[in-house]
């Protein structure tokens, strides 16, 4: 059962992310956060798992290090600790694209089971909305990505690769058949 901790956590994401919206579709970002808690809640997260999978990107894109510790004081060591392990950077400006990309996949060889699981479905969660957005949109989609279609389709294989790397789970056999049939369809012109 979920607490009113949980219920704490979906305001104080509300309130960072407001304002924010998902690259290229103009959808509010916060259906991106409640997205991923919902998978990861589906494939079996605790409370503290899912109010991480709320904050996985506050952190990143919210104010780096005031965040990670108004995060710690909110909601305590455990909960930013995964949200860390979910963080590729944050400093500004971020470091290159691909050196991010590749430390993060670097990381998942040591990351916890609770960072494992809130970074899946956070991947997951990514794979299916381009996988959607491809479908509607064609080769368009990659243009607001940094890496690209190339960069996207090594990064999002990358990551299928790392996970299988660690222990397989059904989150894990998901995202990499998504990942399967995005690579797919990129495939076939459109």
């Amino acid at each position: 059962m979920l607490s009113e901790r949980f219920t704490q956590a979906l305001t104080y994401t509300h309130q960072l992310h407001a304002t924010q919206i998902r690259k290229g579709s103009g959808v509010p970002y916060i259906s991106h956060l409640l997205g991923v808690a919902s998978i990861a809640l589906e494939y079996g997260a605790n409370e503290e798992e899912a109010i991480a999978a709320l904050l996985h990107d506050a952190i990143e894109d919210q104010g780096g290090a005031a965040t990670r510790e108004e995060i710690r004081h909110r909601f305590g060591d455990n909960v930013t600790a995964i949200v860390e392990g979910c963080t590729d950077a944050d400093t500004t400006p971020k470091p290159p694209w691909k050196e991010r990309k590749e430390k993060y996949i670097a990381h998942l060889s040591t990351a916890s089971p609770s960072v494992l699981l809130v970074s899946a479905a956070d991947k997951l969660y990514n794979a299916r909305s381009i996988l959607k957005d491809y479908r509607l949109n064609g080769d368009a989609v990659w243009e607001r990505f940094t890496g690209r279609k190339e960069g996207t389709l090594w990064y999002y294989r990358a990551l299928a690769d790392a996970f299988n790397q660690n222990k397989i789970t059904p989150l894990i056999e998901e995202l990499a058949r998504v990942v399967t049939e995005m690579e797919i369809l990129a495939t076939h012109k459109k």
